[in-house]
């Protein structure tokens, strides 16, 4: 699993139920898009407000989809830890590749081993263990090294906290790279990620602009990388400013694609007042023009 690695947003219909059309559309599209992966259920799926039946019916719809085409990633992250371990028996019964979970909050370095060590045997095969923390350094790098030696399925780390990228150098690094490093909320210092060796990237929506900004980058291009990065910037000043904001942002963009018959969040604060209303769609329609521009070059590559 290398380059972007999308975090799928979850469809709803005007009715508030999940639409499983758009979510195939989002998955075809997701692998068309040249993507290394995906990673379905995490907080921008608004996993916190969907039931134990939706997300068993999302993951099997997603992975019936996807046919293995490209690693499906399931975020098993819940309040039950019950939930969590039956989450992972179905990612394993549908035939996801792995699964990525958060180790609850104040669990000490034992308590983190027993239970990510039962996730792992419930799960696929490939651990992701995303280390959270929105204003914090999050776990410690003695804990992430003893987890990973202690742990065999253990081989991704999802870094989302402060200082991400002296992180992303100190965890590879300290396990000689053995341990694949990716980064998520950080999306705003991607350039600075990749020049670290950061193997994968799991940002939401405009996939076709991140997997041509990774493989530029990964062609030598770093210019141009960079050049096609600065123009997404005022795209993620208005979306990345708080998480309630992002998920509305990304629904609405996906509608504007095709992808969702709906933009409708159950995230309660995912709402614009006016101006972000009016920021919104500018943001958007640079984003638009963007992704135009990215599948015209690709088109006259390919002719």
């Amino acid at each position: 699993m290398e380059g972007i690695v999308p975090s799928l947003n979850t469809p709803f219909a005007q009715d508030g139920s999940v639409d499983h059309a758009s979510l195939r559309r989002l998955v075809d599209h997701t692998v068309a898009a040249g993507c290394g992966g995906m990673l379905g259920l995490a907080v921008a799926g608004e996993y916190a407000m969907l039931g134990f039946e939706e997300k068993t019916a999302m993951i099997e719809t997603i992975a019936a989809t996807n046919s293995d085409r490209i690693p499906f990633i399931v975020s098993v992250t819940a309040p039950d830890l019950a939930e969590t371990l039956d989450l992972s028996s179905v990612a394993r019964s549908a035939g996801a590749r792995g699964v990525c979970v958060q180790v609850p909050a104040g669990f000490a370095r034992h308590e983190a081993l027993v239970f990510l060590n039962d996730v792992a045997a419930r799960g696929p095969g490939l651990l992701m263990v995303q280390d959270l923390d929105w204003a914090g350094p999050g776990r410690t790098l003695e804990d992430i090294v003893f987890l990973h030696e202690n742990i065999e399925a253990f081989s991704w780390l999802k870094i989302e906290t402060s200082q991400a990228g002296v992180k992303y150098t100190a965890v590879l690094n300290a396990t000689n790279g053995a341990l694949n490093v990716c980064g998520g909320w950080a999306v705003t210092q991607l350039m600075d990620a990749l020049a670290r060796g950061v193997q994968a990237f799991i940002p939401t929506g405009m996939e076709r602009i991140y997997v041509a900004i990774f493989r530029r980058f990964k062609s030598g291009d770093v210019a141009g990388a960079r050049a096609l990065f600065e123009r997404v910037l005022p795209v993620l000043n208005f979306s990345n400013q708080h998480i309630d904001i992002s998920i509305r942002f990304f629904k609405e963009l996906r509608k504007a694609e095709g992808l969702f018959e709906s933009g409708k969040c159950r995230q309660p604060g995912a709402v614009f007042d006016p101006v972000q209303e009016s920021e919104a769609a500018i943001a958007m329609g640079r984003a638009l023009v963007l992704a135009r521009e990215i599948d015209m070059d690709v088109a006259g590559l390919s002719s």
